[in-house]
């Protein structure tokens, strides 16, 4: 059944490994420290093993025979192997792959034929139907990063159009040895809460959203892990959807233990018709694994972020400490407040200036003028020009607040085209934040929101858009699916004009993150919560899957407006330094000592945002309860944060062990100032901390570090230098 075409390659291809048909009924794809085996003797293509690199010498033949048991009892005479395109039409009991319909009716769909190809780094599999004229590409690709990019393209030749009811992007029979699967959860402000589960015999886990977004929950990001996996060791399996519209998966596990996982974009009935010449791309999915714990993975989906996902001319630049003007000013600007916060601002040594919403036309509250993106006559007699000069002028650059896809029902662009929103005859116009969405699926929107921003970047010297979205898209009659791909669109055509000008992503905070959506912008906004407390939580889970330089991370006030904690600058500055740093906070209301404890740390993370940007990152582990950190390395440099948000349980903290050095290596290693005010106090020979221990990679790796961490809100910054 299977035609596989030999390629002329037929040995692993320098360090990405390649796609080797080792016989005609096994296909191998190597990736750095990953391998997959395809099992094509049984008429589907099976992921028979999926894991870490396996040696060049191993026979796949042999690993799949190893792995192949008999039909039993109940099943049918034919056993159904786990295919990564099923069909329930087989026999299949699970999700399947692909589901059509014509007239209301769902369609049988069975594979009679089905064809293999291979290239230097990728596989792919046809599933073809000649019944309905149908055909499934999946394609797998090994990347340079080590990840594996999965995608579907689903092509229909016949006269009548028919309904696509669903297209997974990935379908996964999970390893044996993923018994734990850690999800995410969350809320406006609360967001990626995880929680690590066993996988029960019986699972039957679900999760969508139907909002339009991947929303706050974190619901397209999964990881799942061997029962000892931790930090430095055992084995890691990530994925994660790269979609920014709505988005449905299941983890089923059938009765004799096989756990797959299907997961793809959410297809409304009547949302997607294939027709002879409108096939469907599903987006892609992107798989990691690691046998060395979650550190080795968070490192491999970081390279991919980093050298294959960004923007490629703002992968490696300096990332400019921000300050938005929100928390200072909210709606009430005028001209010379706004240019007496950016003389401020530049004192402390921030380097770029974010003018936040209230900046156009009659935009005094949220309850009016979303649309009309032209710079408000009361606030801005002359433009943005006097303010932008004044800015540039304190050696800062400037950035600018939109919110493109909203529109308010109380603004000129609504009242000239009230049919341009998402709406269903007949209904009632339901607000959020006094708001309504715009239909991108109309090219007349697009073509007016592209000229829009297009003529604000042309006469302004704006270096930065921060892109906000703070509403879910409802009524949405079409689905998200155009939405979303028209809002690719849009950001494609703004890059390539402009592909100087940054943009941040931002829905209420992290509403929507994902690989798609930052292969088009240079950072996105974690959360509306700016408590570090809080965002040491929110921020740990992102940085399983995304690196600091693209998380955006600003130090609010005190107290803070969403918590209420009071908390003080040295410990907000410090945790703010891990991360794309900025402030959001008026620096008029800040005493002296804080406004120089500020600016000291703004001096320290340009001094070392470049490790903290493109190093490795490792979690500190810990048992006392309410500490967490991280430490970076890059080369002969490493930094470390340390913190402890509840009050400890014993006066001498457990000894901070520092992982990723070179065991043999000597390093001096410094408490960087300023240091917590009380918790210093208890320190051991403070000189010596000032001037550098030294100590070996293996000293530290082992043996570690202890310092006084006993109060909640306290923080140390660790430096780490090769000798």
């Amino acid at each position: 059944m299977f035609s596989p075409r030999q390629t002329p390659q037929s040995a692993i291809i320098g360090t990405l490994g390649g796609c080797v048909p080792t016989t005609p009924s096994t296909w191998r794809l190597d990736a750095p420290a990953t391998t997959l085996i395809f099992d094509l003797s049984r008429g589907v293509a099976e992921l028979a093993y999926l894991g870490p690199g396996l040696p060049p010498e191993q026979n796949a033949s042999v690993l799949c025979g190893a792995l192949q048991r008999g039909a039993h009892e109940s099943e049918p005479d034919e056993r159904i192997p786990p295919s990564i395109l099923p069909c329930i039409e087989a026999g299949y009991a699970g999700s399947p792959a692909v589901e059509i319909a014509r007239a209301g009716h769902q369609l049988a769909l069975r594979a009679e034929s089905v064809g293999v190809e291979g290239d230097d780094a990728a596989v792919t599999f046809h599933l073809v139907d000649p019944a309905l004229t149908l055909s499934v590409e999946s394609r797998w690709s090994a990347r340079h990063s080590g990840v594996i990019e999965v995608s579907q393209r689903v092509n229909f030749e016949g006269e009548d159009p028919v309904q696509l009811l669903r297209c997974a992007s990935l379908v996964l029979p999970l390893p044996r040895w993923a018994t734990h699967v850690t999800q995410f959860s969350g809320r406006w402000a609360a967001e990626m809460h995880a929680t690590r589960s066993e996988i029960s015999r019986s699972a039957r886990l679900h999760g969508e959203t139907q909002g339009g977004t991947p929303g706050f929950s974190g619901g397209q990001w999964l990881l799942f892990e061997s029962a000892d996996s931790t930090e430095h060791y055992g084995l890691s399996l990530a994925v994660h959807l790269a979609w920014s519209g709505d988005h449905t998966w299941t983890l089923r596990v059938d009765p004799d233990g096989r756990a797959v996982l299907s997961i793809g974009a959410r297809i409304r009935p009547g949302e997607i018709v294939l027709s002879r010449h409108h096939p469907f791309v599903a987006p892609s999915a992107v798989i990691a694994v690691s046998s060395s714990g979650r550190a080795a993975l968070r490192q491999t989906l970081h390279r991919h972020v980093l050298d294959e996902r960004l923007p490629q001319a703002f992968s490696r630049a300096p990332r400019k400490v921000h300050l938005n003007t929100w928390e200072a000013c909210g709606f009430a600007l005028s001209l010379p407040k706004l240019k007496s916060l950016a003389e401020q601002a530049a004192e402390l040594g921030i380097e770029r200036f974010i003018l936040d919403d209230g900046w156009f036309s009659g935009r005094r509250n949220d309850r009016s003028s979303l649309g009309d993106w032209n710079p408000s006559v009361d606030v801005f007699p002359e433009g943005l020009e006097s303010l932008i000069r004044h800015v540039e002028s304190l050696a800062m650059d400037f950035g600018l607040w939109i919110e493109p896809e909203m529109v308010s029902p109380d603004s000129a662009l609504y009242r000239a085209h009230p049919d341009w929103c998402l709406a269903v005859e007949g209904l009632p116009r339901a607000t959020q934040r006094h708001q309504l969405v715009l239909d991108l699926t109309r090219a007349d929107v697009t073509d007016h929101l592209y000229n829009v921003i297009d003529q604000l970047l042309r006469r302004y010297s704006i270096a930065a858009l921060k892109w906000d979205h703070n509403r879910e898209l409802f009524p949405i009659p079409s689905g998200s699916i155009g939405q979303t791909q028209a809002l690719y669109r849009l950001l494609d055509r703004l890059r390539e004009t402009h592909p100087k000008v940054e943009i941040e992503t931002c829905a209420s905070g992290g509403g929507r993150v994902d690989y798609a959506l930052l292969s088009r912008c240079t950072r996105f906004w974690a959360s509306d919560n700016n408590d570090p407390i809080e965002r040491l939580r929110i921020n740990r889970s992102w940085l399983q899957f995304v690196p600091f330089r693209i998380l955006g991370h600003h130090v609010g006030p005190s107290p803070n407006p969403i918590t209420g904690r009071m908390l003080s600058m040295d410990f907000r500055a410090k945790t703010a330094m891990f991360g794309h740093m900025g402030v959001e906070a008026d620096p008029s209301t800040m005493s002296e000592d804080d406004r120089q404890t500020l600016s000291a740390h703004i001096a320290l993370y340009k001094e070392w945002r470049d490790v903290i940007h493109h190093g490795s990152v490792y979690e500190l582990c810990s048992s006392d309860e309410g500490a967490a950190g991280w430490f970076v390395v890059q080369m002969n440099r490493g930094l470390a944060l340390i913190t402890q948000s509840l009050f400890a349980q014993h006066f001498e903290a457990e000894p901070i062990r520092l992982h990723g050095l070179e065991p043999y290596q000597r390093y001096c290693v410094r408490l960087l100032t300023p240091w917590p005010e009380h918790p210093a106090r208890y320190l051991n020979s403070p000189q010596v901390w000032r001037e550098g221990v030294r100590m070996t990679g293996a000293a530290l790796a082992y043996s570690g570090i202890s310092l006084p961490r006993r109060l909640p809100g306290t923080a140390w910054l660790i430096a780490v230098e090769a000798e």
